[in-house]
């Protein structure tokens, strides 16, 4: 049977539903499932699954779940690739196959050894169709962090910068300036809320003195884990970061000794240090993106400042770069934006463009 556009469809549809818990799922992907079946001559979504918050269960029993006897000889739809490995709980490829449908159209591959390949296997030597790859760069998209983490053994980056009409991103001096207007503020939170960690400087945490939650109206509790690059333990424990560690984990990376006493006091206030090596005086990135990894997260949302864009597109790290060049000029002493639309480095391809108010947002993903 070939892939028609109802197909795309009902995938367009599943990679959506898989937002829903992005950042949500633990060291699991956020996947979703769309049991679907003709009722009366027409296609009917009978069953849908999402991963669940901390990543069990997974979408495909849940889908099944609810879809019932009518999940019999119908078509799912899974943004990722069934799981095929046994834990204490059967394999979500074999639980297609016990539910009885007759076709599952997914998306992207899972690159899991343990996965790759073996659940369309599965599936396929129980009779029931298969089709690979149907919108699969739009589910990879999504599931970038992952796919990152499994391939690479390193989370995925995605930098974000905030750049004025003179290519400018702020002030010497530490002094405040709105860049980009309220509605783009609001996209950042979302972005935010979808992220495993949110990561600055301790430049940027020390000059700004910023919260790094998302505050959006109803996602207060989708905050990442905020992580400050701090090589010599600079953070003050008056900062809104350390006075809100126990609201919000706090994570700091430090190659500070392990008896210096700043240590005892931020930890008091509930920070948890990353012991990191330093390279020229500055935290090893690449190290410390394993490390990330080996604690089942996957996506790191770099936000500041300058010096940390900078060594992150350096050292070739930048999955995915966000600008939003907002309409006011920063006068006076002003640091210079890193990277602009006209400088975006040959290894970026363009994915996405639009306006928020008065805002350009620019999208690049490694080509």
């Amino acid at each position: 049977m070939a892939v028609s556009a109802l197909d795309r469809r009902y995938m367009a549809a599943a990679i959506r539903l898989a937002r829903w818990h992005e950042g949500r799922t633990g060291s699991n992907p956020s996947v979703a499932t769309l049991i679907v079946r003709e009722i009366e001559g027409a296609p009917v979504i009978v069953g849908r699954g999402v991963t669940a918050i901390g990543g069990r269960p997974h979408a495909e029993p849940q889908a099944l779940a609810q879809a019932g006897e009518q999940a019999r000889g119908a078509t799912a739809y899974v943004t990722l690739e069934p799981c095929a490995h046994h834990g204490r709980t059967p394999p979500c490829a074999e639980a297609l196959v016990a539910s009885g449908v007759a076709r599952v159209v997914a998306a992207a591959t899972d690159p899991d050894e343990r996965v790759s390949g073996r659940g369309y296997a599965i599936l396929r030597s129980a009779g029931i169709v298969v089709e690979e790859g149907v919108l699969a760069r739009e589910a990879e998209r999504d599931l970038a962090g992952y796919l990152t983490r499994r391939m690479n053994n390193r989370a995925h980056v995605t930098l974000k910068l905030a750049i004025s009409k003179n290519e400018k991103i702020g002030r010497r001096d530490g002094k405040q300036v709105a860049i980009t207007g309220e509605s783009t503020r609001n996209q950042v939170h979302a972005l935010r809320a979808r992220s495993d960690v949110i990561l600055v400087g301790a430049g940027t945490a020390i000059n700004d003195d910023p919260e790094l939650t998302c505050r959006l109206p109803g996602l207060e509790d989708r905050s990442p884990v905020r992580l400050v690059l701090d090589t010599h333990l600079r953070l003050p424990a008056k900062s809104r970061l350390a006075a809100t560690a126990r609201d919000v984990p706090l994570w700091i990376a430090t190659a500070a000794a392990p008896d210096d006493p700043r240590r005892a006091e931020l930890a008091a206030l509930g920070a948890e240090f990353l012991a990191c090596d330093a390279h020229d005086g500055r935290i090893a990135l690449p190290e410390l993106l394993e490390d990330i990894a080996a604690r089942g997260l996957s996506t790191v949302f770099v936000e500041g400042g300058a010096e940390v864009a900078q060594a992150f597109l350096a050292e070739d790290l930048v999955d995915r770069l966000i600008l939003l060049t907002g309409e006011g000029v920063i006068e006076g002493d002003a640091v210079n934006a890193p990277v602009t639309r006209t400088t975006v480095p040959e290894t970026f391809r363009p994915v996405a463009s639009m306006r928020y108010g008065a805002d350009q947002m620019d999208e690049y993903e490694r080509a």
